[in-house]
């Protein structure tokens, strides 16, 4: 009786039927789980009264049973939408960010990204949630002072190594590249990572199922160091960084059917590669870059600060450059959007990095940031984005997580909720990137003609989704 009032009492729910058969499976299975009304702060700040299941799950550890509390906020399209789920801890817990959580407690599954009322079920998720934590524990109890075990510390110390560069953990982690994809991009790739000279092992692996090739008999011949040439992709395990260059092209007539070879593709690789390496930050650079993002988000099951697409950063760079040299402006910019004609120019507020240790913030319009980056915009017509380019870019990114440099780059990340975007679109994205991948920087507000433009772009990306099975 109380799941069929607290349905019936918010009369924006539209399938009220429906989504209150499925709680009542719930609470048979689950009855300390229950349904509340409260308001849901979205992340651009705006508000509204939503539905919200609250309780614990049982999770087994080590022989030992835990309760791990829980919060699932139900959308006004539920059950045909999935759920936004949360851990709820306590005072005296605390989140461990991991493949499957967040650092704010959100939680992201396979069941979510690929969600498919009514094969898909809030019992089901729940199952699968218990299965993913008894693997990798998403809480763990508060430390206090008073409980800290000595021997932890000696336990510490004995792991470290002194030497002439300082302190360093003997099982410090390998700085560790895979490149997925051969032809002109991956082999530049490669390349450019090489020559940062940050990287500790490079693997190559050009998939069969890759209409872009070539490469990996050169590498063979000439046996270049760190290079591991393999066509497994079990050889990419425990990669700090995943470039994805591959591409799938078929000869169909439409658009939709040619993005449509390249997600086959994706399904038959990037579930492997997330479980393979369940803390790399996976860079992709098939085409089209936003929609590709957006795939091997959904398909990895991945946070989408660790699933990031190469997309404005090349233009970005090119036009801070422009903007530093020729117009003796002295600070960052990016181009923002989908990579199409609708990108847009923002400004950093503060000098270049190189100058200022501040974290930037993208500066509001005004009077005089347009013309002048809109001079820098023509002066960068002419340069097309070619393999080496894009390669020296994608080596550009990798080398900023590798080194947890914290420097901002414009990338296709999950734009949702930025700049009060509502849609589930991956648009570039000023984020800082570091070891554990993606921060996006607060959004600000545009003129209409950037605005119209952004638009636009997600409509059409919109649309391109709607077509694909994903």
């Amino acid at each position: 009786m109380l799941i069929r009032n607290v349905f019936y009492f918010n009369y924006q729910y539209k399938f009220r039927d429906v989504a209150v058969e499925e709680l009542q499976k719930v609470h048979r299975i689950y009855p300390e789980i229950k349904p509340v009304a409260d308001t849901y702060t979205f992340s651009d700040g705006t508000q509204t009264d939503l539905i919200k299941l609250i309780g614990n799950i049982p999770v087994k550890y080590e022989g030992r049973s835990y309760n791990l509390p829980i919060l699932l906020w139900l959308l006004y399209s539920f059950p045909f939408t999935p759920p936004i789920c949360l851990l709820w801890p306590t005072p005296s817990m605390v989140i461990r960010e991991g493949k499957h959580v967040d650092v704010k407690g959100r939680i992201y599954l396979p069941g979510l990204s690929n969600w498919d009322y009514p094969k898909s079920s809030v019992v089901g998720l729940l199952a699968e949630m218990i299965s993913k934590f008894e693997e990798e524990p998403p809480l763990s109890t508060k430390p206090t002072e008073y409980n800290k075990d000595p021997n932890e510390l000696l336990a510490f110390v004995s792991k470290l190594k002194i030497n002439e560069g300082g302190v360093k953990h003997h099982n410090q982690p390998i700085k560790k590249v895979t490149v997925i994809g051969g032809g002109d991009l991956g082999m530049a790739s490669v390349m450019s990572i090489l020559a940062k000279g940050t990287v500790d092992k490079l693997v190559f692996i050009d998939v069969t199922e890759s209409s872009t090739k070539g490469g990996t008999m050169d590498l063979d011949i000439f046996s270049l160091p760190k290079v591991e040439v393999s066509k497994d992709l079990s050889s990419s395990a425990d990669s700090r960084v995943i470039v994805v260059t591959a591409n799938s092209w078929n000869e169909e007539q439409s658009y939709a059917s040619v993005v449509q070879t390249n997600v086959d593709m994706y399904r038959c690789i990037i579930p492997v590669l997330a479980r393979l390496s369940p803390k790399a930050v996976l860079l992709i650079a098939s085409q089209p870059v936003d929609i590709m993002t957006h795939v091997a988000w959904r398909q990895s099951g991945l946070p989408p600060t660790q699933v990031i697409g190469a997309g404005c950063n090349l233009d970005s760079e090119r036009l801070s450059h422009v903007l530093d040299i020729r117009l003796n402006t002295h600070k960052q910019a990016w181009v923002i959007g989908e990579l199409s004609d609708n990108k847009v120019p923002v400004l950093s507020n503060i000098l270049m990095p190189r100058a200022n240790r501040q974290q930037p913030e993208i500066a509001p319009r005004s009077k005089f940031t347009k013309p002048l980056l809109d001079r820098a915009f023509v002066m960068l017509k002419g340069h097309s984005q070619r393999s080496w380019s894009v390669g020296l870019s994608i080596a550009d990114i990798s080398h900023s997580i590798l080194v947890d440099q914290n420097k901002a780059h414009s990338v296709s990340t999950l734009a949702q909720g930025w700049g009060g975007i509502s849609a589930e679109v991956f648009l570039s994205i000023p984020c800082i990137l570091g070891a554990s991948g993606s921060t996006r920087l607060a959004g600000v507000s545009l003129g209409e003609e950037e605005e119209a433009k952004l638009k636009e772009s997600i409509t059409s990306l919109c649309a391109l989704l709607a077509q694909l099975r994903i």
